[in-house]
């Protein structure tokens, strides 16, 4: 099998020749802290030779504030920290009066697509080309701020709802459009949960935010493709939900969040493909290779089993993971996850609890 068929069949909770391994995200520190400066993100993955690759959509920066600042075509503004990664400072809709005058950028712009296209004509047929955009979340707490829209779920349901619709009105497009193109998969990443609990309320979440992302799932099953979503946290009183509107897996099972990968495979693993979930938190940060080893083994114990697993870390290769631990996953992965799985490994390693320390 290649990466292509690999990581489709697990998506399809099937059992490949070994489990596939991919990332949402790696974030520049780390492939540079492996092969040093100059490398692209395509080039690392033909290297490391993942099964799979994530595509995002491609903005343009409208206004240059400083060297570390920008506006983007949302009218977003972001903050590029030392290790290259942005975050959303500020964003231009403060009243209903904003929202009134405001037009999203177009989702049709020739430029869209441009990194999709570069990515299809390299790696089509070869790895899986996941596609990440967003649902009714996500952009609307950009757009408005975390707070204020957390706010307007209990105090101005309406002007909620209408972010959410111009948001998932734009995402569905590009969507639509990279499914054209011949994106393999589709994903969306926002994240409705901490560590603890749900940011919003399961009653909100099913309001204001389950009826766009099903829009989303439905963009995916229009063009026959698989579904994965995205979110960090502690989503155990919504994957129901996930099941319900269709969603095909779930990435990435935070362990320190109480995403335990084995109890999930238990309860909707006839349903549900997975993805995840070796931490990268403490783990991939300041572990040593050898636990990092053994998180690898437990996580294809409990999770690789009969297939329908994907191989990733609890939620991306950020800058603070270690180089040479991320390797040690990788490597980790394939040398455990072949199939037929070791039986006694199996059997040892999925009564293991790495995480539980940190969870005293």
């Amino acid at each position: 099998m290649n990466g292509y068929e690999r990581f489709m069949a697990a998506l399809r909770r099937e059992q490949p020749d070994r489990v596939p391994i991919w990332e949402l995200i790696v974030n520049k520190p780390v492939v540079e802290g492996i092969y040093g400066p100059g490398l692209d993100y395509h080039d690392f993955v033909e290297r490391e030779d993942l099964d799979g690759l994530t595509i995002f959509e491609d903005q343009r920066i409208v206004d240059r504030i400083d060297s570390t600042t920008y506006r983007d075509e949302w009218g977003i503004t972001w903050r590029v920290e030392d290790v290259d990664v942005p975050y959303p400072l500020d964003g231009p809709i403060k009243s209903e009066a904003d929202l009134d005058r405001y037009v999203p950028p177009d989702p049709d712009a020739d430029h869209r697509l441009a990194t999709l296209e570069k990515a299809l004509k390299r790696f089509k047929g070869e790895k899986a080309i996941v596609f990440l955009s967003h649902d009714g979340f996500e952009f609307p707490h950009y757009l408005r701020g975390m707070d204020n829209l957390l706010l307007d779920y209990i105090d101005n349901p309406e002007f909620a709802h209408r972010l959410a619709r111009m948001a998932v009105d734009y995402k569905s497009r590009v969507m639509d459009r990279a499914l054209d193109m011949g994106a393999d998969v589709a994903l969306t990443g926002d994240d409705y949960a901490h560590r603890h609990s749900l940011i919003m309320s399961p009653t909100q979440f099913r309001e204001y935010i389950k009826p766009y992302l099903k829009e989303m799932v439905d963009v995916a099953k229009e063009h026959g493709v698989p579904f994965i979503k995205h979110t960090d946290g502690d989503i155990w009183a919504i994957m129901d939900d996930l099941v319900e509107i269709g969603c095909d897996a779930i990435d990435p099972l935070e362990p320190i969040a109480n995403m335990d990968i084995g109890e999930a495979k238990r309860l909707y693993g006839d349903r549900l493909a997975l993805l995840g979930n070796v931490d990268c938190g403490e783990l991939l940060s300041r572990g040593t290779p050898e636990q990092v080893e053994d998180a690898v083994k437990e996580t294809i114990a409990k999770g690789s089993v009969g297939g329908g697993h994907v191989l990733a870390s609890s939620n991306s290769i950020h800058p603070a993971v270690d180089p040479a631990n991320y390797r040690a996953m990788v490597e980790a992965g394939r040398r455990h996850g072949a199939y037929p799985l070791d039986e006694k490994m199996v059997e040892e390693y999925s009564r293991r609890d790495y995480i539980a320390p940190q969870l005293d």
